[in-house]
């Protein structure tokens, strides 16, 4: 199976094959500007020293700072963060937000290690990346594994060093140290509100509509609720290691809260059982994968029935199974549309920590809203213009508005 960085160059050469896009400029872009590998040298609670490895990598930063998420996982390794700073660039143009792509990560087991070891791995290796980030450099963010803790972490260390509070060097902070309201529901409220334009589009109709959704964190969780709001029967939800199915449709409020008090999904009561394989089979109107990259692969996307894809994760379906998608006549709308709403609030949040001035939830939401509502009908139009599927659609206009900023300023010197 390709890795994520080979899938994620092969869509920027379709992409350029399809703008016929200046060869210097593809170049450029099928590489990093700029990647940082450091150790993490990291004293555990027993006084033995581990020694992890982390990654800072810097796409592109022709728009200004460059923007990108922080994971903890035991599979992080340069080509996957690599992959995904390529798509924060994308995911940034698209959005019209004022930003390059980055990404960062640490090669650990978080589920292993108390919270101590986060803390002292998290401040050892914000210090080695320290040259790298800053609120007109490098904003990182949470993601797998990371929340608003390590946000306040990293925040206190960069700050330590500079020796005054520097709010706006990360996002996804506590509100307390200057987040933003909102924040943290706002990847999944925007897959809510591209699920819900996606569906006026193809005639679905959100009352009663049967919504399967693999993840169920402040993605899948979030966007499960709120469509249930809006009149949807969300009849799967599944993490990690499988889910539960009811066809009448799942009380949503008590399974999360369920799973937030410490319940497993699987063991969840008045539901059956069911596998990830099985919920991406789901004869539903819409299927939302929004966990890890690679869940719909070329071994199980015949199987998929959905009328619609909705990606919630980064890179949740493969160039192999796209096609087979596509062939099928599914509807997909691709990950660096429908998931940008963590990003676009990180947006807000940063333009708060610089003025010193704080929004409300409800201006925040509306905010959002637009701007998604915004691309999606931008993307919708030109797919729809040129007959194309919704992820050639969202990368040709996010990398002609990259290949036209490096055509712009020129190349130096």
């Amino acid at each position: 199976m390709p890795t994520m960085l080979e899938e994620a160059v092969v869509q920027l050469d379709q992409v350029a094959a399809h703008l016929k896009l200046d060869e210097g400029v593809h170049k450029r872009l099928r590489r990093a500007q700029r990647a940082l590998i450091v150790s993490v040298p990291t004293r555990m609670d027993d006084g033995r020293v581990e020694v992890f490895e982390g990654y800072r990598v810097q796409h592109d930063n022709s728009f200004g700072p460059t923007k990108g998420g922080i994971r903890y996982h035991p599979n992080v390794n340069l080509d996957e963060v690599t992959a995904l700073a390529m798509l924060m660039s994308w995911k940034c143009a698209l959005m019209g937000l004022p930003y390059g792509g980055a990404k960062g990560g640490v090669r650990c087991n978080p589920p292993a290690m108390s919270q101590g070891e986060l803390e002292r791995m998290t401040r050892r290796y914000t210090s080695e990346i320290v040259l790298l980030i800053g609120p007109d450099l490098d904003i990182p963010a949470p993601d797998v594994y990371t929340n608003e803790q390590t946000m306040a972490w990293m925040m206190d260390t960069y700050s330590m060093q500079r020796g005054i509070t520097v709010p706006g060097v990360v996002t996804g902070k506590p509100v307390l140290l200057g987040g933003s309201l909102g924040r943290r529901e706002a990847t999944g409220r925007g897959v809510a509100f591209v699920a819900a334009e996606a569906a006026r589009e193809l005639k679905i109709s959100l009352q009663g509509a049967t919504v399967a959704v693999q993840g169920k964190g402040n993605v899948g969780g979030v966007a499960a609720r709120l469509l249930r709001e809006a009149g949807c029967r969300i009849v799967a939800l599944a993490d990690s290691k499988g889910g539960v199915h009811h066809a009448k449709g799942l009380d949503i409020p008590r399974v999360l809260q369920a799973v937030q008090e410490g319940a497993r999904l699987a063991e969840m009561p008045d539901a059956d059982k069911i596998t990830n394989d099985e919920l991406l089979a789901l004869p539903v109107d819409i299927l939302i994968p929004a966990a890890l990259e690679g869940a719909i692969h070329e071994g199980n996307a015949a199987a998929v029935r959905a009328k619609l894809v909705v990606e919630g994760a980064n890179g949740p379906t493969t160039a192999g199974a796209d096609r087979i998608l596509e062939q099928k006549g599914i509807r997909v709308i691709p990950d660096i549309l429908a998931n940008a709403g963590g990003v676009t609030v990180s947006y807000f949040e940063w333009v708060q920590d610089l003025q010193f001035y704080f929004w409300r939830e409800e201006e925040i939401n509306q905010r959002l809203k637009e701007i998604m509502v915004g691309a999606f009908r931008r993307v919708w139009d030109s797919a729809a213009e040129q007959r194309i599927p919704m992820r050639l659609a969202a990368m040709s206009l996010a990398v002609r508005r990259v290949a036209e900023a490096h055509r712009v300023r020129g190349l130096y010197p």
